[in-house]
């Protein structure tokens, strides 16, 4: 009797912990009571303490449940997600033997397909005598819910065949199926479907359609869907105005930000906030980000922890590190997620310091860091600078066993890469070599070329295959770059020719990186044909293909170009404007350089760099305006530097201008005293000008100070190989042959009776 009575007793002391008065205690004599009692907890949302009741009320064999109860219990597993306790509500319902109707059988579907076993919940649908839409809804959305999206379409149409009509929830379980196939041809038939159903209007229906349509990137379809809505809720505002944000329309979802504000009709929620912020955060526009923190506080939301992750994020992008700490610090009981946004904060600020410090004191409260947290924190570490933290952290990472986990991996040789510390970057790579995936190996590729070593591109490009890594863009990117940094057109060619084979579309980046490599060998003709054969051409191919001619001293095709180019309505950059000056500059069109630099800035935005400095300073010298070019370097906003001076000089000695060649051969010296090409080049304006003893006097003061001239080299590629020669080169293993064919040209060019011209 008295073991009888202790799952009774231990419910009393229960009730009196949750603060239920003697008097509002249940009868627990009766049955009834324990239902009441059972309900009541689930109408308070106190699920766990009724599971808990229900756990000790279970062990007595003689008790039972009405089914409404036992609804109440189901629905309770499903709010907390609570696989253990659904199982056994599930398993004293079948063991009770009473009457379960296609209500409570529904909830069970339910209940499973939240708790993430769609098994038990397909083992229930098949044992149901029968069926109705809520059934064939619950099973559907459970398989949506657990990724198994295949699967709920194949339902829906067995569904169909069963002659079941579909509702407004069936619609948005499908729907999101669908979306997450990413079948755009499946969502254009279900959208059909939408429309022909007596349910289709529905706002639910109406809502999945817009989430769909934003997931598919057509916001023309979703805006269409969004307009035809006749009352739009909340979810269809925030619906759309997420899909504009997150599809780089941020504009348009600010304007449909006001326009919600503007209707009235409903209060925007952290959700939207959240989309507003970070719509503020793509346009760099801080004021609207201050702004829409106002409304979110006056809403009472300033707390929140969804929107204030956003609200940190966007301060943090902005560059306004203090206002996105003070939002951190404004959100009332920060989460994990909170504190890995004001840690990538930190990073997108440059503030290494600042990340870690969050760092230590995220693990201070408690929190034990994920894969998140330590990828922004080695973004911060991305400079040479921030060499010493990047290591630290990198033994944080391998005493905590990420070192395992490839994405951070990657990060760690991008880091690396970036600190300027090659080595290591490879150290990191040959550990998850045997499980690096594209990215990987795409991250160790960029690092070679970040630190201009083409032909590791091309070893590392080789064993990629043999590992049966799939090349991307990026892959191909690399392999094009490397090709134009050792100018070899054939190989480029045959990285061309190997992405068709490939099956790769050649991305916009690609082609780029073709026209640039074609231009760097001159091959301007191969450049100019793959540029028209481009539908879209960006600045950067214009840019190229501009500085391509430039160089090669085709100045008018190259301001031709750039008149194209602002015919079409495309903004010059930076390089754009740089190749047209060196256009000008090589052509002597003076008027018209300095007319483009001066108008820069007010016409194109864009403020003049030291190298457009240096190409007004070539622009004028050239031309011989050398006293223009010297009271130009003397007004420049940057403290002159070598090139300029250079630049200068190489003119006075074109010119024969004495004065000035030694004024900046002066100048070079100061800043480089070892340079040997300007005491070399001011030596040959000196003779130029028959100033031999001033001719001596330079030779003498290289000899005293050790400066030697540094000898010219070429090279030539021929069947693959690379052949280096330096003036007056003893170590070739051809050497003999390739001075007797020297010997032979020579004498032939005499034969000829060319004028040959020694300096």
């Amino acid at each position: 009797m008295l073991k009888s009575c202790k799952p009774r007793l231990r419910l009393f002391f229960d009730c009196c912990k949750l603060g239920v008065g003697r008097r509002n205690l249940p009868d627990f004599r009766t049955e009834e009571s324990w239902d009441d009692y059972i309900r009541s907890l689930c109408k308070q949302k106190l699920y766990r303490e009724a599971l808990e009741a229900f756990e000790s009320l279970q062990k007595e064999t003689d008790f039972r449940i009405n089914p409404s109860t036992y609804a109440h219990l189901i629905c309770a597993c499903s709010f907390i997600r609570s696989l253990g306790h659904g199982k056994r509500v599930h398993n004293h319902i079948m063991t009770s033997k009473g009457q379960v109707d296609l209500i409570l059988q529904n909830h069970i579907l339910n209940m499973y397909g939240k708790c993430g076993s769609s098994k038990d919940a397909l083992e229930v649908f098949d044992a149901m005598p029968q069926r109705n839409v809520v059934s064939w809804t619950s099973m559907i959305s459970g398989y949506s819910q657990n990724g198994r999206d295949d699967e709920a379409i194949k339902l829906y149409f067995d569904m169909l065949r069963s002659r079941q009509m579909p509702d407004q929830f069936t619609f948005g379980s499908i729907l999101k199926a669908c979306s997450g196939l990413s079948d755009e041809c499946l969502g254009r038939q279900l959208h059909a479907h939408v429309i022909k159903s007596e349910n289709g209007r529905h706002i639910i229906a109406q809502n999945a359609l817009i989430t769909m349509y934003t997931k598919f990137d057509q916001l023309a379809n979703a805006f269409d869907v969004f307009s035809h809505i006749g009352t739009k809720d909340l979810i269809s505002w925030g619906s759309m105005i997420a899909g504009f944000s997150q599809l780089g329309y941020e504009l348009e979802a600010l304007h449909h930000f006001k326009e919600l504000l503007c209707e009235g009709a409903y209060q925007p929620n952290e959700f939207i906030f959240s989309s507003v912020f970070s719509a503020c955060s793509s346009l760099l526009q801080p004021e609207y980000g201050r702004q829409t923190h106002g409304i979110c506080i006056k809403y009472g939301l300033g707390r929140d922890i969804f929107a204030g992750c956003s609200l940190c994020d966007m301060y943090a992008k902005c560059g306004f590190l203090e206002s996105a700490k003070r939002a951190f610090y404004s959100i009332d009981r920060p989460d994990l997620v909170s504190w890995n946004a004001i840690i990538s904060g930190c990073a997108s600020c440059g503030d290494a310091d600042e990340a870690i410090s969050f760092f230590s004191q995220l693990r201070s409260m408690g929190f034990v860091p994920n894969d998140v947290t330590v990828l922004s924190l080695l973004s911060a570490c991305a400079s040479p600078s921030t060499l010493y933290q990047g290591r630290q952290v990198h033994s944080y990472i391998t005493k905590m066993g990420f070192d395992l986990n490839v994405p951070v991996c990657n990060t760690l040789i991008t880091m690396y890469a970036k600190c300027s510390v090659l080595c290591d970057a490879f150290k990191v790579f040959e550990d998850i070599r045997n499980n690096a995936d594209s990215v990987s190996w795409n991250a160790i590729l960029t690092a070679c070329m970040h630190h201009y070593q083409p032909g590791e591109v091309f070893k590392l490009m080789k064993l990629m295959l043999i590992s049966q890594i799939r090349p991307d863009h990026v892959t191909i990117s690399n392999a094009v770059a490397a090709c134009a940094e050792i100018a070899s057109e054939e190989v480029g060619n045959q990285v061309h020719c190997f992405s068709i084979k490939s099956g790769l579309v050649l991305s916009v980046s690609v082609t780029n990186g073709l026209i640039d490599m074609h231009t760097k060998c001159g091959s301007l003709e191969s450049a100019r044909k793959l540029f028209e054969l481009m539908e879209n051409p960006d600045v950067v191919t214009w840019s190229s293909l501009i500085m391509g001619y430039a160089q090669y001293g085709y100045g008018e095709e190259a301001i031709e170009l750039f008149r194209m180019m602002r015919d079409l309505g495309v903004k010059p950059n930076q390089v754009t404007i740089l190749g047209v000056l060196t256009a000008c500059s090589h052509i002597g069109l003076v008027e018209e350089g300095w007319r483009i630099y001066r108008a820069m800035e007010k016409e194109h935005g864009i403020v003049p760099t030291r190298e457009h400095c240096s190409c007004v300073v070539d622009l004028l010298a050239r031309a011989g305006f050398l006293y223009e070019a010297e009271d130009f370097i003397h007004q420049m906003e940057f403290d002159p530097d070598i090139v300029v001076w250079k630049i200068l000089l190489a003119a006075c000695k074109t010119h024969g201008n004495v004065d000035i060649g030694k004024r900046a051969a002066e100048k070079i010296i100061r800043i480089d005293p070892s340079n040997s090409a300007a005491h070399v080049l001011l030596c040959s304006i000196h003779a130029s000008s028959g100033r031999w003893g001033d001719v001596a006097r330079l030779r003498n003061m290289m000899k005293e100070r050790g400066i030697m001239k540094a000898p010219g080299h070429s090279w030539i590629e021929v069947k693959g190989g690379f052949h280096v020669f330096l003036a007056d080169d003893t170590l070739h293993p051809k050497r003999s042959k390739i001075y007797e064919m020297l010997e032979d040209l020579w004498s032939q060019m005499l034969d000829d009776g060319c004028d040959l011209l020694e300096e």
